[in-house]
């Protein structure tokens, strides 16, 4: 079975997940030296007021795919508005331990190197389980129905677990319409069925004004789902006017430059290269 179907048929079929940190079981061994550090790390964050289609379902799925290989972390985090018993929580994470350099491994007994092989094995397989699940575990708390999205406030508060990772190399995937709907701003025209064409200057004025610029890290971004309404769910023909789409693609450039990361890909609604 391919990971990208693998991942998808846990998603639909696995058990709910909630707060299952360090996932993944680690391979270091008091008979082994210490494992090389962490080289990579994703961080995934669903907006759960942005219902996805099936295919774009998979889609993340088969972007995350890529990195539950050895030597990489993963951290998966929804968020909504702060009301109607949604909040932003970490569903998931774990570590997949990186390989040792073949100089050390010609250090160690061939027993031990043997049962440290196939703990590596397995561990993409787990990962696997723990992404499909909380995958699951995120789709099914998501509602076009909730009446906020309080977008430059989560993204504020998630921003630290990325930032506070000693990991070289970060990388961010966001799952969201980036349509802000609070109190400091709304994305939103005609009652939610249509974009409005934001001023991006304006607008980042208001978040540093309301201090809601986050901090990266210095994480490399991707976007999923920019500019989805709850009607492209149910296969409706909205339409996005392109210069609306554009001025909202700078504006979130602008903020993450603000925020210690650069935007790489503004997916509307998919990505068109594998997250790098």
């Amino acid at each position: 079975m391919k990971w990208s179907a693998l991942l998808l048929q846990l998603c639909i079929a696995g058990a709910a997940l909630a707060g299952n940190t360090d996932a993944v079981r680690s391979c270091q061994d008091k008979q082994l030296p210490p494992l090389p550090n962490t080289a990579r790390e994703l961080l995934v964050v669903i907006d759960q007021t942005t219902p996805l289609s099936p295919a774009l379902q998979q889609a993340v799925a088969n972007h995350i795919k890529p990195f539950l290989v050895a030597g990489n972390r993963f951290s998966i985090v929804v968020f909504s508005a702060y009301t109607q018993g949604h909040y932003t929580d970490l569903l998931a994470s774990g570590k997949l331990d990186a390989l040792l350099p073949g100089e050390v491994r010609n250090d160690i007994a061939k027993p031990v190197l043997a049962k440290l092989d196939l703990c590596q094995q397995r561990q993409p397989q787990q990962a696997a389980q723990v992404v499909g699940q909380a995958l699951r575990a995120a789709y099914q708390g998501t509602s076009g129905n909730i009446a906020k999205s309080d977008i430059y406030a989560s993204l504020k508060a998630i921003s630290s677990v990325i930032k506070q990772s000693a990991v070289p190399d970060k990388v961010v995937l966001i799952v969201s319409d980036m349509l802000e709907n609070s109190s400091v701003a709304n994305f939103y025209a005609e009652q939610g069925r249509s974009v409005r064409n934001v001023v991006p200057a304006k607008e980042l004025r208001a978040v540093e004004d309301n201090r809601l610029l986050a901090d990266f890290g210095g994480a490399r971004v991707y976007v999923m789902g920019a500019g989805l309404l709850v009607e492209d769910a149910n296969h409706s023909k909205s339409y996005r006017d392109p210069k609306t789409m554009q001025s909202l693609h700078s504006f979130w450039t602008g903020y993450f430059s603000k925020s210690n990361a650069r935007l790489v890909e503004f997916g509307q609604p998919a990505l068109l290269n594998p997250i790098r």
